[in-house]
């Protein structure tokens, strides 16, 4: 399209045909405040003076016939641009429902109601109601307001005398009269009750007769009282307790003791059992023992007098169970740590034996005598039975030096410290077993739990020969160390190491070896293994029963001293 104007564009300040504002113009701002609009050129500057650098602004609403501050509509294009109206007040539509709930009322133009002209001030109290009148109200014919007491006429007082001080606010202070007379402060003394005699009373006519009856009525139920309680506290209260002429009557005895009762083996084997004494300055020990030949050889255990044998400061007393307590200083002849036995020897004469009997022959379930002094409580009689037999037990420690496996007589006869090296005796009074050892709880329980320990009178005769005959004793060894072993099927005794050219090593055991038996005896553990070779003599030859890798062996081993 062709431009009428040189160059293509329209002079500054004209309009293009295509209604693009002119050149060198910004675009109409219109304030649409309800005053008026207000059209300023953009060629004008924002100085301060409001001067521009090509035109000046202008208030349209100052121009032509209109009022001041609106546009002049009859110059509809000034500076060649239309002017345009202002764009009508939106206002949403109005629910009549809520116009007739909120909306002003109909009568009303403004904001507000019309004033109301003031009511006018009533003075005074508001009129009473008829009902309060009658209910409150004074009654008729007038009166006081308040109910008063009648008024009374004052009596005449004479007045008081001139210079009366306590009238007188200006009197000095002085002492006065006191306030009660003599004679008020005086006591009234009592009137004295009458007094009268029963005959009086009942002759005279001094009381009553209801008075007397009922003086009778209560005396009566008073002795009814004390006879109902006379009767009950006789029926409650106990007899009289002391009887001078009281003799019980003699009973003849009836007791019957046969020979082999526990009260005649008793009274047949105490005079043998005597009472060991260790005492080392103030500390004492005390233990048991049996006398096994008339020349005063004591049977007892190791740990027993150990302390006599390591202390020469110790001192070792005999007590015999003879009816006088007889106290003899005992010498120790020899003494066995291995087997915990040792033998003692008294200077006295015509001492009475335990007769020694065969420990092989005992069956669990004969009856035994355990005999000694516990706790230094010198001829204590327990019994029981025998429990188990063969039972391997170790003993250690004890503050001695015993280090011994004992094969076992097993018996809950009661057996407690101090028991120690006495008899345990079967039901012939026979001696069969040296009172040992006994298994406790541990802690503070000491006592005996019913498991106790002898060595079997077969083992210590032998060694009480030997200590008395040489003073020592042998015993027999295979010369291997073992532990207890068991792969859950087999139990026995595995080789941990073995004497170097010792039977064993000769024999061909090798570390490793579990051995199960030992001659006849069976061996489940390492202390029946120790047993197991003790109980044989020095230089026999026994066949051992071994098993190595699995496969079960018999070698020879001929046992030498250990």
């Amino acid at each position: 399209m062709n431009s009428p104007y040189p160059g293509g564009q329209p002079p500054s300040g004209e309009p293009s045909p295509d209604g693009t504002p002119p050149r060198g113009s910004d675009s109409v701002r219109n304030d649409s405040d309800g005053a008026g609009a207000r059209q300023v050129s953009g060629d004008q500057a924002a100085g301060p003076s409001g001067a521009g650098a090509e035109g000046n602004g202008q208030h349209l609403g100052d121009q032509g016939g209109g009022a001041p501050g609106y546009p002049d509509h009859s110059a509809q294009h000034r500076n060649g641009r239309p002017r345009l109206d202002p764009k009508p007040l939106w206002k949403p539509p109005v629910d009549p429902l809520q116009a007739g709930a909120f909306g002003r009322p109909g009568e009303v133009d403004g904001s507000f109601g019309a004033r109301r002209a003031p009511a006018p001030v009533l003075l005074g109290a508001p009129p009473v109601p008829d009902f309060l009148g009658d209910a409150f109200g004074r009654p008729g014919g007038g009166g006081e307001s308040l109910g008063r007491p009648p008024v009374v006429d004052a009596p005449d007082v004479e007045p008081e005398p001139p210079g009366n001080p306590w009238r007188d606010p200006n009197a000095g202070a002085r002492l006065g009269p006191p306030a009660l007379s003599a004679d008020s402060a005086q006591a009234v003394e009592p009137v004295p009750a009458q007094r009268f005699t029963f005959r009086q009373a009942l002759f005279e006519r001094r009381l009553r007769p209801s008075a007397i009856i009922g003086v009778l009525i209560a005396a009566l139920l008073v002795g009814a009282m004390g006879a109902v309680i006379g009767v009950f506290a006789a029926n409650r209260l106990p007899a009289a307790v002391l009887d001078p002429a009281f003799q019980l009557a003699t009973v003849a005895p009836a007791v019957s003791r046969e020979p082999g009762s526990v009260a005649d083996i008793a009274a047949r084997v105490l005079p043998s059992v005597v009472s060991l004494e260790i005492r080392t300055g103030d500390v004492g020990e005390t233990g048991s023992g049996v006398v096994i030949d008339g020349s005063g050889y004591i049977l007892t255990n190791n740990h027993v007098i150990s302390t006599a044998a390591t202390d020469p400061s110790a001192e070792l007393t005999v007590i015999f169970n003879d009816g006088q307590q007889s106290r003899v200083p005992g010498i120790i002849v020899g003494r066995d740590p291995l087997t915990d036995l040792a033998v003692l020897k008294v200077d006295v004469g015509n001492a009475t034996v335990a007769q020694l009997g065969d420990s092989a022959s005992l069956a669990v379930g004969d009856p035994v005598i355990a005999i000694g002094s516990p706790l230094g409580l010198a001829g204590t009689v327990t019994t029981g039975i025998v429990s188990a037999k063969d039972r391997p037990v170790r003993l250690q420690g004890g503050g001695s030096d015993t280090d011994a496996v004992i094969d076992a007589v097993q018996t809950d006869a009661a057996v407690n410290p101090g028991n120690s090296g006495g008899p345990l005796v079967d039901a012939s009074g026979a001696v069969v077993g040296i009172n040992t050892a006994i298994r406790t709880l541990g802690g503070d329980s000491s006592g005996s739990i019913g498991l106790g320990f002898a060595i079997p009178i077969a083992m210590a005769k032998g060694v009480a020969e030997q200590i008395i005959r040489s003073g020592t004793v042998q015993h027999s060894t295979m010369g291997v160390n073992a532990r207890s072993a068991t792969d859950g099927v087999t139990d026995g005794a595995q080789v941990q190491n073995v004497q170097e050219g010792g039977p064993a090593a000769l024999a061909g055991i090798v570390e490793g070896d579990v051995i199960t038996r030992v001659g006849e005896r069976a061996v489940g553990n390492a202390d029946e293994l120790v047993v197991a070779v003790r109980e044989n003599p020095v230089g026999a030859s026994l066949p051992v029963v071994l098993m190595r890798d699995g496969r079960e062996m018999t070698v020879t081993v001929t046992l030498i001293a250990e």
